[in-house]
């Protein structure tokens, strides 16, 4: 096996597992446990894991959350699939809510002609749902510059008087023991009560996100359906334990 792929073998490891151990790395891909140090050592230095007593394990960064030109250009032939999956839920005289986010943002084309109302805290995506004639509620408050998204006070109380058929939801972790998390409390504040106030929800990750950890907890697995557009056997076993997982056909 060459070094680069032995490096991306140990990355998808620790996504799945958080911590991996030197000699469990030796044997599983038939090297020395010095190639396997030096392999740990090159990861670190290039900031994609920390090295601990007798192996390594992921580099957590809780409150680490990329602006939307960054998100929008990542993964996007599946953040494409998993929007489409997501829209199929989407149905004539439903009224959604649609979370801020890159994922959530391509959804909209596969909206287009459909009889709905959507409720969002995205100022892309008032815009972009404008342009498709789609009755469309934007949440008044502060803009957070980063997302373009809208947060705060006023529009959690604007939220908190309506009901949803469907919540669509972008997260940037999903733990099989933390739940959803994402790194800034008020959106966290905000995607909590929108979960809340639908009959389902459903939360768009890729699988990057999955088994991930930020700085603040919005609710449990138990409430929410995931869309990925892939999960290991063994990941997916899991979370299908704690709630409904469904893989976007590519």
């Amino acid at each position: 096996m060459l070094t680069e792929e032995r490096h991306q073998a140990i990355l998808r490891l620790l996504d799945q597992q958080s911590v991996v151990k030197s000699q469990e790395l030796a044997t599983l891909f038939n090297a020395s446990e010095s190639t396997i140090r030096r392999d740990l050592q090159e990861l670190e230095d290039a900031e994609l894991l920390e090295r601990v007593h007798g192996g390594a394990k992921r580099i957590l960064n809780l409150g680490f959350e990329q602006d939307m030109t960054e998100k929008s250009v990542k993964n996007t032939q599946d953040k494409k699939a998993i929007a489409f999956l997501a829209s199929q839920f989407v149905h004539d005289d439903d009224v959604i809510y649609l979370d801020a986010g890159s994922t959530t943002l391509e959804m909209l084309p596969f909206l287009a002609g459909k009889n709905i109302t959507v409720v969002t805290n995205s100022v892309h995506h008032a815009a972009k749902l404008g342009d498709l004639n789609i009755t469309t509620i934007i949440l008044g408050g502060s803009l957070k510059l980063s997302t373009k998204a809208i947060i705060g006070s006023t529009g959690m109380e604007q939220l908190s008087h309506f009901r949803f058929n469907k919540v669509f939801m972008g997260m940037n972790g999903v733990h099989l023991e933390f739940g959803l998390t994402t790194p800034d409390p008020e959106e966290a504040a905000l995607k909590r009560l929108a979960i809340a106030q639908a009959e389902e929800a459903y939360v768009l990750i890729d699988q990057t996100k999955l088994n991930k950890v930020t700085f603040t907890k919005v609710t449990d697995l138990e409430e929410v359906t995931l869309l990925t557009n892939h999960c290991s056997p063994e990941l997916l076993e899991k979370f299908q334990k704690k709630t409904t997982i469904k893989e976007a056909v590519q």
